[in-house]
């Protein structure tokens, strides 16, 4: 055969030979399970959460009441309130310390405070006020709750100051509702977005790298040297986070001086408390990444996997959207999360100023998750030893 024939031959498109090409590519997909899985699963996720677990107007959140007098008035306010569909009373505080702390521990957005001598003051035409304690760390979440308060006056006057009592039920109304927004009573956005976002790049950095861990010794043909030697893999999967701790606490650093210094976001807590919460979450993520790496076959694979789990986290966490405002079954996933209590921690140091005794409910459960992936973590790794 002639040169020009071998040219002609391999220069003119076979269908036979695309084919071919077409179902080896196939067969390659199909033998890659995490790939296929992420064809199928990103978009049901995706629709999933946009289309059912993201909610720009929250209802139902968690409200507490303080009642210092029971009467028809303040019995009617708090069904008014209830029938609002935003307001779910959960819990009957005893004084304004019960209540702060609730706030402060997020255990609720609105605190209801009816004075001892509100019916008095009412029908002796005072125009009494009830107070209302919000919680405006993301002001997003309660700016239309707190909206809606102004207009559940008058149908409550209308109800109960009738009769004898008519007079009193005029203009201006006959009471009023006094909104207090909380830790931060301007609504200014930022501070609320720019301490989300250290738990966001620190998630998105920190799993990503400790995510190419493993593949990448095992890509490079280093593991089988590795896998000779008589290291146990606590000590490998340790040794491999370490460094990562260092990387992700001069990340923290950079965020929180840029937090401070450049948005001015105020710092009412002690930042040692920062730190300390700072290092608990990087440690919850460099365990995540290092488990997705024992599960990837490929960096490929373990980028995949952690799109996937980067996803649920800045749309489930109270990141972007209100918590408060999922349905139940987003929250319980967003509880799952070491990025929930991330949010919730560095927002209530920074914002509210909140001691020990209110950052625990958030830090138990991030160590906790970090011992349980952890353990999934060693599980998997010794897998691959076999």
């Amino acid at each position: 055969m002639s040169s020009h024939a071998r040219l002609a031959m391999f220069t003119r498109f076979s269908i036979t030979r695309w084919w071919s090409i077409v179902l080896k590519e196939f067969l390659q997909l199909r033998r890659d399970r995490i790939t296929f899985g992420m064809i199928v699963g990103l978009p049901i996720v995706q629709l999933a959460l946009f289309g059912y677990a993201i909610n720009t107007d929250p209802k139902h959140l968690p409200t507490a009441v303080i009642v210092a007098e029971e009467s028809p008035f303040s019995r009617s306010f708090i069904a008014a309130m209830k029938h609002s569909d935003y307001f779910d009373i959960k819990e009957t505080l005893p004084d304004e310390d019960a209540g702060r702390r609730a706030l402060a521990q997020g255990r609720v957005l609105f605190v209801l405070n009816i004075p001892a001598d509100f019916s008095r003051k009412l029908l002796r035409g005072e125009r009494p006020a009830l107070l209302v304690e919000a919680d405006a760390t993301d002001p997003n979440a309660v700016s239309k709750a707190t909206s809606a308060l102004s207009g559940l006056v008058q149908p409550v006057a209308d109800k109960d100051i009738t009769g004898p009592l008519a007079y009193l039920n005029g203009k201006p109304a006959a009471f009023d509702v006094q909104v207090h927004n909380l830790y931060n009573p301007e609504g200014i956005t930022q501070y609320n977005v720019v301490p989300g976002l250290m738990g966001v790049i620190l998630t998105m950095t920190l799993v990503m790298m400790t995510g190419l861990a493993i593949t990448r010794e095992r890509e490079r043909g280093t593991m089988e040297n590795l896998l000779a030697t008589p290291v146990r893999p606590i000590e490998v999967m340790t040794g491999k986070i370490v460094p990562y701790v260092f990387i992700g606490l001069i990340q923290a650093s950079i965020i929180l001086a840029a937090t401070r210094f450049v948005f001015h976001v105020p710092l009412l807590g002690n930042p040692v408390a920062i730190y300390l919460a700072a290092l608990l979450f990087i440690a919850a993520n460099l365990t995540v990444g290092i488990t997705l790496s024992s599960l990837a076959q490929n960096q490929l694979q373990a980028m995949q996997l952690t799109v996937f789990y980067f996803l649920p986290n800045i749309l489930l966490s109270g990141f972007m959207f209100p918590f408060s405002g999922m349905p139940a079954w987003a929250q319980f996933i967003g509880n799952l999360l070491p990025l929930t209590y991330f949010n919730r921690l560095i927002r209530g140091i920074l914002l509210k100023g909140n001691g020990w005794a209110d950052l625990w409910p958030s830090v138990w459960p991030m160590a906790l998750f970090t011992l349980i992936v952890m353990g999934i973590a060693l599980r998997f790794y010794r897998r691959t030893l076999d």
